[in-house]
């Protein structure tokens, strides 16, 4: 099998070609800068920037089995629309120009950020399925529903076959955003209280099940033309309780009412770095499911493994 894979050296993408190139693919990368050394014989680079178009997209593309579309920018708001969209379109656009027979089958990397915050409060209980309709709200997760929209444009019009996968929060040890550290250190600390009522939900899924599904997307001919979610769903209460009993220490059992600490933080904000924030918050209090029944069903794929599991080496070196 070869693979054109894009995002190859983001936190997802990396865990997906050392899992590709361990299983016997041919991969090919895009890179703005590729080493100047080949660090395996099935891995090889096409120089350029997904933003440009040109024919190092086509070579990218040309004689693949499939395209993993993992690129991504969380960070920088000012060129989420250049790399979601206009990435997505460039490829698209080099898509065209292979012949029609055969074309890489496309699986595209979203989020399930596409559905949007609740309308009715971060508390409000709420159950999303693949049939939700996607209301995106913030730049990363407007930009990249609008990927996601070209994909499904492209792929109904008969351009190419497809399959998008949404994850949840994916978290590993390699993961450079800090919001899941900063929760399994308050724990680790015993400074974690909980906020609001009981039965908040969180929802994270470990890179490697992320990985798996993408992989399973290949070889199963359900996959074809279809959406799926991905999240390991779980009670706040029982991650910080296995979290806690993982790093050694006592639950924590504070609980604190929700209107005081969106008090705190109003009055906090005016202070440099002051830890509570509205979004910080409203995380907390989350009551959204994401159900994975669906890829479970179709491809057999299950987000198994636990932040518990992984909360000792997620705070190894810190």
């Amino acid at each position: 099998m070869r693979a054109a894979v894009t995002g190859a050296s983001g936190f997802i993408g990396r865990v997906l070609v050392e899992q590709l190139l361990t299983r016997g693919w041919e991969v090919t990368v895009l890179s703005r800068r590729p080493p100047q050394e080949t660090q395996a014989a099935n891995l090889h680079y096409v120089q350029g920037d997904l933003c440009a178009t040109g024919t190092h997209l086509t070579e990218l593309l040309r004689s693949k089995d499939v395209l993993f579309h993992c690129a991504g920018e969380l960070y920088r708001p000012d060129i989420m629309e250049a790399v979601h969209v206009g990435g997505t379109r460039n490829l698209l656009t080099a898509m065209e120009r292979l012949s029609p027979s055969p074309r890489p089958h496309w699986i595209q990397l979203s989020s399930v950020g596409a559905y949007g915050p609740p309308q009715h409060g971060a508390a409000e209980a709420r159950s999303i399925t693949e049939s939700d309709p996607p209301r995106p709200v913030g730049p990363y997760e407007t930009t990249k529903t609008r990927a996601d929209e070209l994909v499904l444009a492209a792929g109904q019009s008969g351009l190419m076959t497809y399959t998008i996968v949404r994850p949840a929060n994916v978290f590993g040890e390699t993961m450079t955003n800090q919001s899941l550290r900063a929760l399994l250190g308050m724990i680790r600390r015993r400074l974690f209280f909980y906020v609001g009522e009981r039965g908040a939900v969180t929802n994270y899924v470990h890179v490697d099940d992320v990985v798996a599904a993408l992989l399973a997307c290949v070889h199963k001919p359900a996959a074809l033309g279809q959406i799926y979610n991905l999240s390991n769903d779980c009670a706040l209460e029982a991650l910080v309780a296995e979290s806690a009993q993982a790093l050694g220490v006592r639950p924590p059992s504070l609980r604190v009412p929700e209107f005081a600490v969106r008090l705190a933080a109003r009055f906090g904000s005016i202070l440099p770095r002051f830890p509570l924030t509205d979004e910080r918050i409203n995380v907390m209090v989350n009551r959204t499911r994401y159900p994975s029944d669906k890829i479970e069903r179709e491809l057999g794929v299950k987000a198994n493994i636990s932040v518990a599991s992984r909360a000792t080496a997620m705070l190894d070196g810190l």
